[in-house]
């Protein structure tokens, strides 16, 4: 399971770039701060690498076991 902190998360999007499955996509719309935040769109893509989070200046993505 991906989790972005949108309070955290300002939108730089440099997870869409780094990351090799191309789990994310920017959001259609932008939040109350004309943000468009990454979402995982994805998800079933993911491998649990780590990069996204690894990369994200901002500490704003956990990458966690899914839930049963």
């Amino acid at each position: 399971m991906i989790k972005v902190d949108k309070e955290l998360c300002k939108g730089c999007n440099i997870c869409t770039e780094f990351c090799p499955f191309k789990v994310y996509e920017q959001s259609k719309k932008p939040n109350k701060k004309g943000v468009r935040l990454p979402t995982p769109e994805h998800e079933e893509r993911c491998t649990k690498c780590g990069l996204c989070a690894l990369m994200c200046p901002d500490q704003a993505i956990r990458v966690e076991e899914k839930e049963e």
